[in-house]
């Protein structure tokens, strides 16, 4: 709510509250931020020094004061204290801080569907409390809901039944804006509940579409279009249209209560944010490769199947422990006895680094592998040095030794036949 600096004939301080800024003026009188000595803060009015004079006025201020400290509920401004037999009579509600609906729609544009039921179905469940406690707002319109951080509050209540008040209509007539006043209201019949739901059909119809139901023009223009004519309710969504056009029906008679209106647009609020939530986007899930689930092992084989070349194998089974998060098998007997080659060419490629950080094999089966290559190689490092130390004896015998046997066997077989000859 905007705030103004006292004016040199405003009051300082009335009651027992110090003012501190001017809230607003209207037909009754001028609106102040006030404070008592403890600190809270109130919304005070001053009636106007000509309606004071009213004895008339003074007598029906002082029945609405009393009705309105009736009121329970959390949709409206409490009433705090009030003083009846001032020279200017005043009263001071609850300071609810927020911005009006009127200011927030001018400034943020129409609301939506769901925000336009939710805020109607507090205002309801707050006009049920005030029609409880026998009073009439009387002067319901955008400009007197504020939106505070707890939900809507209705203020500045129809305490404004004066005679001669109003510009509108020059009879007897509640202060307010001509395009939210009720036609029973224009031709100065008897207010009831009924006048609110009114009121409060064009404000639903405002918040939707940041207009008038019966448009703009002079007050005589717009009285004439409330009496006469049915309101524009283009823009107004579609959910909500159909209750709106009932709150503004000409006969009080024909409009829904406030528990019904109350009812109703809870139910409207409540689709329409369940709609909301299911037009919004999933939000994104958990990278699948980080869930080591039965189900990712079995897909990612399928994926790698569509680029194998054709003709080849399909790995399905014997995918890398690494890949599917699963304890590998152990190797079969009969291939730990030797080194496995690698395959070139189509079929299954050899372990490989990749950037996500996985390990290529399993480490188990590396270090199988290279015991194996160890063994093997010792073994025939020994055979080549057997064979090599065999070989070298065998060449110097049959250097010396075969030589000196033949010379013998012919010395022998010449001493032979030497003594048999």
């Amino acid at each position: 709510m905007a705030m103004m600096r006292l004016r040199r004939e405003d009051p300082r301080v009335v009651g027992s509250f110090r003012l501190h800024r001017r809230l607003g003026a209207g037909g009754m009188g001028v609106v102040y931020l006030g404070s008592d000595r403890r600190g809270q803060r109130v919304a005070l009015k001053v009636i106007r020094p000509d309606l004071a004079e009213d004895q008339e006025f003074r007598s029906r201020f002082a029945r609405e004061v009393s009705a309105a400290r009736r009121i329970r509920g959390g949709c409206t401004a409490r009433l705090v204290a009030a003083d009846l037999e001032a020279d200017r009579p005043w009263f001071a509600t609850q300071y609810v801080p927020g911005p009006s609906l009127h200011d927030k729609v001018a400034d943020e544009g129409p609301l939506g569907a769901a925000e336009v039921a939710a805020v109607g179905a507090a205002l309801s469940e707050g006009l049920v409390a005030v029609h409880e406690a026998g009073v009439v707002h009387r002067d319901l319109k955008p400009s007197n809901i504020l939106l505070s951080p707890k939900g809507p509050r209705i203020i500045d209540f129809g305490i404004a039944w004066a005679t001669g008040a109003s510009t509108l209509t020059h009879v007897g007539t509640a202060v307010g804006s001509p395009g939210f006043l009720a036609p029973e209201q224009v031709r100065g019949a008897a207010v009831t509940p009924a006048t609110d739901v009114f009121a409060l059909g064009a404000t639903l119809a405002y918040a939707a579409t940041q207009d008038s139901p019966f448009g703009h023009g002079s007050s005589e223009v717009m009285l004439y279009r409330v009496v006469h004519e049915e309101p524009q309710l283009h823009g107004v969504p579609d959910a909500l249209a159909p209750l709106v056009r009932a709150c503004l029906a000409k006969d009080p008679q024909e409009r829904p209560s406030t528990l019904q209106l109350s009812l109703r647009l809870k139910e409207i609020a409540a689709r329409e944010t369940q709609g909301l939530n299911d037009t919004r986007p999933p939000a994104p899930r958990v990278a699948e490769a980080d869930r080591p689930t039965g189900r990712l092992t079995e897909s990612y084989p399928e994926q790698r199947t569509q680029r194998r070349t054709p003709g080849t194998p399909s790995p399905r089974g014997n995918s890398s422990p690494s890949r599917s998060g699963a304890r590998p098998a152990p190797p079969r007997s009969g291939t730990g006895s030797r080194p496995v080659p690698p395959r070139s060419g189509a079929g299954r490629p050899g372990p490989r680094t990749t950037g996500t950080g996985r390990r290529p094999a399993n480490p188990r089966l590396l270090r199988q592998r290279l015991f194996v290559f160890v063994v093997v190689t010792l073994l025939v490092a020994l055979g080549i040095a057997a064979a090599q130390g065999c070989q070298g004896p065998a060449r110097g015998l049959d250097h010396e030794g075969p030589g000196n046997d033949v010379r013998q066997e012919q010395s022998y077989y010449r001493s032979g036949m030497h003594q048999g000859g």
